[in-house]
């Protein structure tokens, strides 16, 4: 892509979406953190049905600290992994305890140091919370990056590094949403929803669904 029809593109994602936000719910920042680390292999729908009852409870490291492990298993169970990620979140909720005063730090550097936070993890930390202009790369977005031209890699560093150097002003901010969004919507995995993109002409994948596939027929009797 150009930078033209890179501004291009991330102007009509706008205009469709003016205001996008992470599909999360967190009331504060540690736990927004919580439930980003929930979230690796698993759907946001799915982690917030399991922390809607959490978050009523704990919304702060000590908090989770009181409830304990086992505590914490019974309310993210339906969540995959759910064994070692409340390992991980009683051990960072510690960690923020002894030493960040129980508050969430806003670098890169000392998030990553957190047991289960990785840099996707830290980078949508940064934005949602913190807003800076970070990319947390999910498999969407390394998706969308390789199939429309926009960010192409091989790994979501990569791709991050092409976002970081090709996403212009305005768009930096809401970028990782913008594509998020599309990926998760229209641009589907198995198969990308190209009948109904904003962006089809801006895009150079070359197996584009231009027809909306026909419904199995249902069977009867």
């Amino acid at each position: 892509m150009t930078k033209d029809q890179i501004f291009e593109f991330f102007r009509r994602l706008a205009e469709d979406n003016p205001e996008p936000h992470t599909e999360l719910e967190y009331g504060n920042a540690y736990q927004l953190v919580v439930a980003v680390a929930l979230s690796a292999q698993a759907t946001d729908v799915g982690v917030n049905k399991a922390t809607r009852s959490l978050f009523a409870k704990v919304e702060t490291p000590a908090h989770m600290l009181d409830l304990g492990e086992e505590g914490l298993k019974k309310h993210i169970k339906t969540i995959g992994l759910f064994n070692s990620k409340a390992k991980n979140v009683i051990a960072l909720s510690q960690l923020l305890v002894d030493e960040y005063g129980g508050e969430v730090p806003d670098t890169r550097d000392d998030l990553v140091r957190l047991p289960g936070v990785g840099r996707k993890t830290a980078n949508v930390v940064l934005n949602c919370w913190f807003g800076q202009e970070t990319f947390a790369v999910d498999t969407h977005i390394l998706r969308v990056g390789n199939r429309t031209g926009l960010a192409k890699g091989k790994t979501p560093e990569q791709v991050e590094a092409k976002l970081e150097k090709r996403v212009p002003q305005p768009f930096r901010l809401g970028a990782h949403h913008w594509l998020i969004l599309h990926g998760r919507y229209v641009c589907k995995a198995r198969t990308p929803e190209c009948w109904r993109c904003p962006v089809v002409d801006l895009c150079s994948y070359r197996k584009k669904v231009l027809e909306k596939p026909k419904g199995r027929a249902k069977v009867t009797g």
